[in-house]
Parts: structure tokens; C-alpha cells; sequence
């Protein structure tokens, strides 16, 4: 039986107790349905020889020689992956259209006794979803925004709110970038697919009639492009902004960016491009302080010098209401959790 989702919300209260994905291993890794089991019946090899064979040869051919590689590969999965499993499981499965390889998976499992159903239509179907929540409305949220200059803590001051109550949206942690020119992070980031994936579902799971907070980003984190509904949800939301002393900002960042500075060669090449913005001797100025290893001092001169006049140039650009201006001396935890208390002491209080 395949099941129609018509909502993203009722896709992901699918109430299954697993789904498995039986695309190839590349398919998986770009998006899949979040909590998805990857069990391919065709790996990319064998699903390229397989198209190949119906432009080049017939699609009776590839019917054939597809049938037994699917059939090979899921009978391996029986045996190994889905053995533990007893005779009440329900799995939900999709391939990329809902069609021949979901079908066929979904049927051996129902021969040997296991309640499977697909998805109609599919990845497909869900990506559609995904593009129509992201996209083609608007969406119900009300968003308040977190600004400040760079180093200002905002990204650990999004779990810390998080624990007093307050629904927060992460797009650095779901884009696994920090948002700025030295942001990259072990393992790089996901692809643009999947970033929506995990962006749809987080908003699913959000309160639409109470204010979300989210980080004051650009429209792009990384090479991840935010989606134009939450991006205009975002450029009319109200802030509420942090303020830290310069030397508290530096001696942040230089310990959250300890992986990047941590390395000459990498830093010395992200920075080089901003000979063009920001001059020679400026940059002949940080290369002196990675150097020497100054990281506090160069930290220091990055947000002095690069940063600041950047966030100030966007802020004048576009104007935002302040709701608040909240400042901490220090940014210590004793001095963020004191932050987080009065920030969401500002979100219980505002109406917008």
C-alpha cells in the first residue's frame, strides 16, 4: 500500500516505526527524509548500469538484469541489517519516485510477513513539500533577531535561551558553518538539499502563535543559500541586540575559532583575499600576528578592522527595529547565562 502525505508536518508524525530509503548511496547522502535508514538495492555503479542498459540496449533488459540486482541486494539486507526485527514491524520505504525499487522492497518485506508501506511519489514528493514550506508561502512564524557584532556569543546564547524556553532557530548549526569568512567546520557542510530538509523540519516542530529567535545572519551561510521564506520572514523581524567589549570579543573568538587558527597556511589563504577590500598593509599587519601566534591580538584587529565595519555597513542597509539593546561585560558562562535571563526576559515581554 503506499500512503499520500500532504503535509510535511503529517510526513514527519509518520508513525512508522522506521523508514528505510532504498536509493543509492549517493542519492541518500545529498537529502533524505530525516531518520531514514539507507538500504540501497541499487548501489551507483549498478544504478548507472542499469539506466545505461535501457537508453542503450531496452527497458526489458534493464527490467531484468534490475530485478535481480534488487532483489540480490534486499535479500542481503534481510539477512543482515533488518534480521533483528519480529513480525509486528511496520517500515515505511521510498525510493526516488515511489516507483520500481520502493515497489519491489516493499513487496518481498510484505511476502515475508512485515507491514510495509511506501510513500507515493517518493523523495520526490517529499522534496515538493520541503520546496513549498521553504519557498512558495510565507511562512507562520514570528521571528525576533539576534544581532551584535561578531563575537558577541550570539550562537551560544541560541541553546542557553533554548533551555529558558524559548524557541530558537539555528542556521549555523543546521548549515554546520559559523557564518563568516574563517566559519568553516570539520566535515564541511551539507549540501543545499538537505539544509532545507533540516531547516523544514525544525520549523515544523516550532509553535507558530510564539516568537522564534534567530541569529542575524546574511541571506547566505557558508555556501548555503537561506530560503526565501524564511529570509523575508527574517528581514522584517524586530531585534534584539547584544553588546560586549571589544578585548571580551577577541579573547571569544579566539577560542572559538581554534581549529582555524590554529592553522598558518589555511588562515593566511582565507584572509588573502581581502587585500582588495581592506588593503596590503592590513593584511601584511595579520599575517605578522599569525606569525607570531597572536590570536587574541589578531582576533582583536579582524573584528576592529573587518567585521565591525562590515555588520555596521548591513545594518545601516537594512534598518532594523530595535527592540533592545542588551549588554554583558564579559562573555564568560556566569556573564552569557546572566545575558540569556534577560534576553528571554525581552522575548516574554515584547509583542510583535
Amino acid at each position: 500500500m503506499s500512503q499520500t502525505f500532504t503535509t510535511l508536518h503529517d510526513l514527519f508524525s509518520h508513525g512508522y516505526d522506521s523508514v528505510i530509503d532504498v536509493r543509492s548511496p549517493s542519492e541518500f547522502a545529498e537529502d533524505h527524509v530525516p531518520g531514514a535508514l539507507s538500504l540501497p538495492v541499487l548501489d551507483d555503479a549498478e544504478r548507472s548500469r542499469v539506466g545505461t542498459m535501457y537508453k542503450q540496449v531496452s527497458p526489458f533488459d534493464a527490467r531484468k538484469i534490475g530485478a535481480a540486482l534488487v532483489f540480490r541486494n534486499a535479500a542481503q539486507h534481510v539477512e543482515t541489517r533488518l534480521a533483528h526485527h519480529d513480525g509486528a514491524w511496520r517500515p515505511l520505504v521510498y525510493c526516488w519516485r515511489g516507483g520500481q525499487r520502493s515497489g519491489a522492497f516493499a513487496w518481498m518485506l510484505r511476502e515475508i510477513g512485515w507491514r510495509a508501506e511506501t510513500i507515493d511519489g517518493g523523495y520526490r514528493s517529499f522534496r515538493r513539500l520541503v520546496v513549498e514550506t521553504l519557498y512558495d508561502a510565507a511562512l507562520p512564524h514570528r521571528f525576533l533577531q539576534l544581532g551584535g557584532y561578531t563575537g558577541t556569543a550570539k550562537t551560544a546564547l541560541l541553546p542557553r535561551l533554548a533551555a529558558r524556553g524559548i524557541q530558537t532557530l539555528d542556521l549555523e548549526g543546521l548549515a554546520q558553518h559559523r557564518g563568516s569568512l574563517l566559519g568553516d567546520l570539520p566535515g564541511g557542510q551539507p549540501s543545499q538539499k538537505a539544509f532545507e530538509t533540516r531547516l523544514a523540519q525544525q520549523l515544523s516542530a516550532l509553535d507558530p502563535a510564539r516568537p522564534v529567535v534567530v541569529e542575524a545572519e546574511s541571506s547566505k551561510i557558508g555556501a548555503r543559500l537561506v530560503p526565501q521564506s524564511l529570509w523575508a520572514g527574517m528581514k522584517v523581524a524586530p531585534w534584539i541586540e547584544v553588546e560586549a567589549p571589544l578585548d571580551a570579543r577577541a579573547r571569544y573568538l579566539a577560542e572559538a575559532y581554534a581549529d582555524i587558527l590554529a592553522d598558518a597556511p589555511t588562515l593566511r589563504a582565507r584572509l588573502d583575499p581581502l587585500r582588495y577590500h581592506r588593503g596590503h598593509a592590513l593584511v601584511d599587519a595579520w599575517n605578522d600576528l599569525i606569525a607570531r601566534d597572536a590570536r587574541v591580538e589578531l582576533c582583536r584587529s579582524l573584528a576592529e578592522t573587518h567585521y565591525d565595519p562590515a555588520y555596521d555597513k548591513a545594518k545601516s542597509a537594512t534598518a532594523p527595529r530595535i527592540l533592545a539593546r542588551l549588554s554583558a561585560e564579559g562573555l564568560q558562562a556566569p556573564q552569557l547565562d546572566d545575558l540569556a535571563d534577560r534576553i528571554a526576559e525581552t522575548v516574554h515581554s515584547v509583542t510583535i
